[in-house]
């Protein structure tokens, strides 16, 4: 039994914002089980199960310094009950695509094009939500093929205004997948990029 055992969540929390490896797997050893036992029932006993406890304690300790937690099961089961939802969401919204996509006498094999169909999706969800301007000069620049003075007339701006919006849309873009690991990094960088 290590001396970590003995400290309360409240001094857990505060070790793991400091950085404290220790402090994390106190965390980890105490809650994984009811986490697992969470996923477990919500995610009607899938195999995913784990998959989503491993990916909330990862999460955890990479955002250690940017969430502040009051308490810490409440935090972490929340955060299953997230994360299994965004999973069917994920599977919802793959399966739509696939059907909107693919003839169904075709034989489904190369996930890579789903994924980039998926990612394609998502990213435009993205951008519909941020602000006119911002959305505007995005979806020119990455989809019409314009150049910044052609946007800025277009969308009455100046070309200083339209990079500032492009490099906003790109931050908020990044920012929103930067959970979804180094894989869709990769697709990222080839949609993002200026043809």
């Amino acid at each position: 039994m290590s001396a970590y055992s003995n400290y309360s969540d409240q001094e857990l929390k505060a070790l793991l914002k400091n950085n404290d490896h220790n402090a994390f797997t106190e965390i980890y050893s105490r809650y994984w089980k009811k986490m697992l036992l969470i996923a477990w029932n919500y995610s009607n006993g899938s195999d995913e199960a784990k998959d989503i406890v491993a990916d909330v304690f990862i999460s955890l300790w990479e955002r250690r310094n940017k969430v502040d937690i009051d308490n810490l099961p409440a935090f972490l089961a929340t955060a299953i009950k997230f994360n299994i939802f965004k999973h069917y969401q994920k599977i919802q919204r793959r399966k739509a695509l696939a059907e909107a996509n693919y003839e169904f006498d075709e034989i489904i094999n190369d996930e890579s094009k789903l994924d980039a169909l998926f990612l394609k999706e998502y990213i435009n969800g993205i951008v519909e939500e941020m602000p006119e301007k911002c959305r505007m000069a995005f979806r020119y620049s990455r989809e019409a093929g314009l150049k910044n003075k052609e946007i800025a007339d277009k969308i009455n701006l100046s070309e200083k205004g339209v990079e500032a919006n492009i490099t906003k849309a790109l931050k908020i873009i990044r920012g929103e997948l930067q959970n979804y690991g180094t894989t869709i990094l990769v697709f990222i960088a080839l949609y993002l990029t200026k043809r």
